[in-house]
């Protein structure tokens, strides 16, 4: 099978579980009306809020040469932090990148507006994969931007080559304990709290608040033999011998381990137990003060050149169909690379919306951070 018959069947595998659960929804929520723009216009200097090493500061001055408008961009390394900074308005910011659940409490929220689909014809290059999506089922708020899933990196050189493909390299001591000072997890309530509750044989989005204790009890008794709670950085700790393991995301950790001089030296994997896949989406927020510029910097990136150039540059994967013939031969092997998900597709999970239970997962990691 061509590799990228096998990259539109696993995006399909990851998105279906999305995709079956949004028959039904409502658009509830959501910041008035759509703005008013045409295909290509701008009103103002784009400021994107958006997470780190995700977009090449040179494609970001392409379209500033091109539309005749400035960019900036900050970053931020969850969307529990970028949420309250959307939600306060006067952010100044008309573009972020929230993930899949996210989307949803900002909808609820009434933080993020309607697109208006008329300036956004690229929006045809979207794999069917990732329309219909439970929390934005009818695409009227978002546009999917990447995919991939959130697990470890291991330095074999430290750890060897026979470890296990376990979340216990971090959280059981028996096994975690050789490598104690040299572990990271993410600084993310959902991701780091997941990854705790899939270690107990849990589901990440669990309600059940003795489940969550369980992780956050697991948590707090692992920060004693970590670097870090990184997410900024966690790759660059992993390949600078800072960390032997490193919690984080799939493109991050790949495109880190392809600057070293021996990148067969590090392994990324999900681990047995299963972890996160997710899909991060491009909004604009509510008051933003240049909605038609982010109406055209999405369009644009939708674009099959464009598309493809975010992909070879991040090395995630691209929800555009159009931008699949552009790929790199190596992110397309490791997009690829069944072995990588070490429980199967189906021990995967995305995190969803847990309504009013979201405040309990952020507040059991800040007490399991101590």
């Amino acid at each position: 099978m061509p590799t990228k018959t096998l990259l539109r069947l696993l995006a399909g595998l990851f998105a279906i579980s999305l995709v079956a659960a949004a028959c039904g929804s409502d658009d509830d929520g959501g910041g008035g009306e759509a703005a008013a723009c045409e295909v290509g216009a701008t009103d103002g200097d784009l400021a994107i809020f958006n997470w780190a090493e995700y977009i090449d500061e040179e494609q970001l001055a392409a379209f500033s040469d091109e539309f005749g408008v400035g960019v900036t961009m900050d970053v931020y390394d969850s969307n529990e932090a970028m949420q309250p900074i959307i939600a306060a308005g006067n952010s100044g910011y008309s573009l972020i990148v929230p993930s899949d659940y996210m989307v949803a409490i900002l909808i609820a929220g009434g933080d993020i507006q309607p697109l208006n689909k008329d300036a956004l014809p690229n929006l045809s290059n979207l794999s069917s994969d990732f329309q219909g999506l439970i929390y934005d089922p009818d695409g009227s708020y978002s546009v999917p931007y990447q995919w991939g899933t959130t697990g470890l990196s291991v330095d074999t050189a430290v750890v060897g080559t026979d470890f296990p493909r376990s979340w216990a390299l971090v959280f059981d001591p028996a096994v975690a304990d050789e490598f104690s000072g040299q572990i990271s997890l993410l600084n993310d309530p959902r991701e780091t709290m997941g990854a705790a509750l899939k270690y107990l044989g849990y589901s990440l989005n669990t309600s059940d608040e003795g489940e969550l204790a369980e992780a956050t009890e697991l948590v707090a008794a692992t920060s004693g033999r970590l670097a870090a709670y990184n997410t900024d950085s966690a790759d660059e700790l992993l390949t600078t011998g800072e960390t032997a393991i490193g919690h984080g995301y799939s493109g991050d950790m790949f495109t880190q381990f392809l600057e070293t001089d021996d990148p067969s030296q590090y392994v990324y994997f999900v681990p047995e137990e299963g972890g996160t896949r997710w899909i991060d989406n491009m909004a604009i927020p509510f008051d933003a003060p240049s909605a038609c510029t982010a109406h055209t910097f999405i369009n644009w990136l939708m674009d099959g050149e464009q598309g493809a150039a975010l992909s070879n540059w991040n090395y995630y994967a691209t929800p555009n169909d159009a931008a699949l013939d552009g790929l790199d031969e190596d992110l397309l092997v490791f997009l690829n690379d069944d072995s990588v998900i070490a429980g199967g597709i189906d021990s995967l999970e995305s995190i969803q919306d847990t309504g009013d239970f979201e405040v309990n997962y952020s507040d059991a990691f800040i007490e399991a951070k101590g």
